[in-house]
């Protein structure tokens, strides 16, 4: 009987937690979006000297593992300024 209330206890405030959890997290997202519109929230700036020289490197055929090996980027960097590339050519 006791091992049945603790779980249902357990249950209860694993609800409660998520429940938590996705208010913050929905909130969190208002207020960015009210940032946004509001012209505060802007996000990181682009390193256009790095963004550069990995569009060199990937013009001159270089693989994406070498960029990221020569840049000290991540893969989706990468990625994006390929993506960039082929959208503009």
């Amino acid at each position: 009987m006791l091992q049945a209330v603790n779980g249902m206890l357990l249950d209860m405030l694993a609800a409660v937690a998520r429940k938590d959890y996705e208010d913050r997290r929905r909130r969190q997202a208002q207020g960015i979006a009210k940032a946004r519109a509001d012209g505060k929230f802007r996000g990181r700036k682009e390193n256009v000297a790095k963004n550069k020289a990995i569009a060199r490197a990937l013009k001159a055929g270089t693989s994406w593992s070498d960029v990221q090996a020569l840049t000290g980027c991540v893969r989706g960097t990468v990625a994006r300024i390929a993506r960039k590339q082929r959208e503009a050519a």
